[in-house]
């Protein structure tokens, strides 16, 4: 079961080199389950990339629901991700529903119907990013986080589908609500086209805004949270610089913060928790 773990934090560590360095701060008996949380995300949240169409997405997505729902025991006991998550969930009581939930929303990614209003974005984002958030709190302080949760994982959310704007327009995809195009005057075809300019500009602004706002809601609820599940939280310390620099460049060749920064971001915010959110 080591090698399982083992292989979960190599995975997180490709994948979601964020959370990886995040998981450092964690005590050690917690990174285990930390790393299986965020294998099995970042394998649920590669499907369209892995899969490519539909069809073979809800095929791997099924897979990961049927494992959940306590079917599948041969194979997920092959598959390390699968048999750390099990482990994981029988160490920490968490609520498979909850991650059937996230594979659920995962669906919308397969397709490319454009993402309709402000609150089908803001629930994307619970099911994908915020219940990440409380989970993982879960497993190191075993109390409930959500009240800081939901308005950091929406914050998240938000700042990783502005830096992955290429990617979804190459794909025509549209995670930008409608909403905020049809405010703006902007279309869906100006994205598709990587086409920028005053309308395109005000609707991702406004988007920003309101990852703005859920941090804020979020900064606002850290003091409630107990200082064992303060590691789940450190990759919020890298939305306010991210939103920073998505202000400052074109859309579709967005500035990335540096590899070294962040991880500096994040041992900051762990050393001083306040610097979590600012």
């Amino acid at each position: 079961m080591q090698d399982a773990f083992a292989y979960c934090a190599e995975l997180v560590r490709a994948n979601d080199r964020d959370r990886y360095l995040a998981t450092l701060f964690a005590p050690e008996e917690s990174r285990g389950a930390l790393y299986a949380l965020y294998a099995f995300n970042s394998e649920v949240a590669r499907v369209r990339e892995v899969a490519r169409e539909p069809l073979p997405g809800e095929i791997r997505l099924q897979w990961w629901s049927d494992v959940l729902h306590g079917e599948r025991s041969g194979e997920a006991s092959a598959n390390p991700v699968a048999s750390a998550l099990l482990v994981a969930i029988g160490q920490h009581h968490i609520a498979s529903a909850k991650l059937i939930d996230l594979i659920d929303a995962r669906r919308f990614d397969l397709y490319d119907e454009p993402m309709a209003g402000i609150a089908d974005l803001e629930a994307y984002a619970r099911q994908t990013s915020s219940i990440l958030f409380a989970l993982a709190a879960q497993i190191l302080s075993g109390g409930a986080a959500e009240a800081a949760a939901e308005p950091a994982g929406i914050a998240c959310a938000i700042v990783g589908l502005l830096r992955a704007l290429p990617l979804h327009a190459a794909r025509r995809q549209v995670f930008i609500p409608m909403e905020i195009l049809d405010r703006h005057g902007a279309r869906a075809e100006d994205l598709f086209a990587r086409r920028t300019g005053p309308k395109i500009d005000a609707a991702l602004a406004e988007l920003r805004n309101l990852a703005g706002q859920h941090l804020g809601a979020a900064s606002e609820r850290m003091g409630e949270l107990p200082r064992a599940a303060l590691p789940a939280f450190l990759p919020l310390a890298l939305v306010r610089p991210s939103l920073v620099r998505l202000g400052h460049s074109d859309a579709f060749t967005p500035v990335e913060i540096a590899p070294w920064r962040r991880q500096w971001l994040i041992w900051r915010a762990a050393r001083n928790p306040a610097r979590i959110t600012l």
